[in-house]
């Protein structure tokens, strides 16, 4: 599979939480080439299975987040002017002066309102509740093409930067995506050792709500939540964040599977897969809470990648970490062998 055209693919689809219904049918369109059984529910969550022919074998569910973070119309001011809330945590700082896309009854083009530092009074960040969008429409003209809780999007763009990094809108999480329908692609036509349960969840951005549902639904033994986390930049703690291009990083918490975790470490080593430890002392802040004790509960660990910018429009990854993450997938997942 070519991983930069297939994120290049799923990002350029919108899909902010509770809105996924557009990128839910990009990713489905891409999972049928693996699994069976695909499906797209009333939530937007995708589904799809893959069976391995051993007599019973464990399910192993792979996780990612179709959705993506945005904002979404409240009013509709007397003079035109939108007012809007977040749709997640999108970084408001970011949206300040950027052209940006309502997703109406057609797609209508406005900017976020700012005050020119001329006459601002000071130089604070601005509340979600104080911004507001120009679409140069009267109130009466917005409403007939806007309505409340139509999701607004930054207008951005896929751009190839130096090497093997990408900037593009949503690589939180259609990256992850990427990296399942790649670690599928390895794997096709090979034993596996697992049947295999994929979903592509919906609003993991507003509480996990539609792994909460899948994961019930699927009720698998084992899972492995693919997400992004904390790149370093110039600016940030190294503590607390990786480099781009270190690979996969493979999750430790207290509400993941401390032996899950170490056998994907144990792993990684093995294969010579470039990997770093992400230690999460409380929850993990992904999918993976929520799936961890849906139903009878399963046996769970995460898998993640670094990314710069997360919750903007430029959000940046590393096609190599990419790779990382799907092969380390591939290789727990496959293996009957030394079932």
């Amino acid at each position: 599979m070519d991983i930069k055209a297939a994120l290049k693919a799923l990002t350029e689809e919108t899909g902010v939480s509770g809105d996924e219904f557009s990128a839910s049918s990009k990713a489905a369109e891409f999972l049928s080439q693996y699994a069976d059984g695909i499906s797209v529910d009333d939530f937007g969550n995708v589904t799809g299975f893959i069976k391995c022919g051993r007599p019973n074998a464990k399910t192993l569910l792979l996780d990612a987040h179709i959705d993506s973070v945005g904002l979404i119309v409240t009013y509709i001011g007397d003079k035109g002017f939108l007012s809007v809330g977040a749709c997640g945590s999108p970084d408001i700082k970011t949206y300040l002066a950027q052209s940006v896309t309502i997703h109406g009854k057609r797609a209508v083009q406005g900017v976020v309102s700012t005050l020119p530092p001329h006459v601002s009074k000071d130089n604070k960040t601005p509340e979600i509740g104080d911004i507001s969008i120009d679409v140069g429409m009267t109130k009466e003209q917005a409403e007939e093409v806007i309505s409340l809780g139509d999701r607004v999007t930054v207008n951005s763009r896929f751009r190839e930067l130096c090497g093997s990094l990408i900037s593009a809108p949503a690589v939180d999480d259609r990256s992850g995506v990427c990296a399942i329908l790649e670690a599928l692609d390895i794997l096709k036509g090979k034993p596996l050792r697992y049947d295999l349960a994929v979903c592509f969840s919906a609003q993991e951005e507003t509480g996990s709500r539609g792994a909460k549902q899948a994961a019930f639904r699927i009720q698998a033994d084992e899972a492995i939540a693919v997400d992004v986390s904390f790149g370093g930049t110039p600016d940030s703690d190294p503590k607390e964040t990786a480099k781009l291009g270190s690979g996969v990083m493979i999750g430790f918490s207290p509400c993941l599977d401390k032996e899950m975790s170490n056998a994907l470490r144990e792993l990684a080593k093995s294969r010579n897969i470039p990997f770093t430890s992400e230690v999460m002392p409380d929850l993990t802040s992904t999918n993976a809470d929520e799936i961890a004790v849906a139903g009878k509960g399963a046996k769970c660990c995460t898998l993640s990648f670094p990314i710069r910018y997360m919750h903007t429009s430029v959000e940046t990854v590393d096609l190599n970490d990419i790779s990382a993450t799907a092969r380390l997938i591939a290789e727990y997942a496959g293996g009957a062998e030394n079932a």
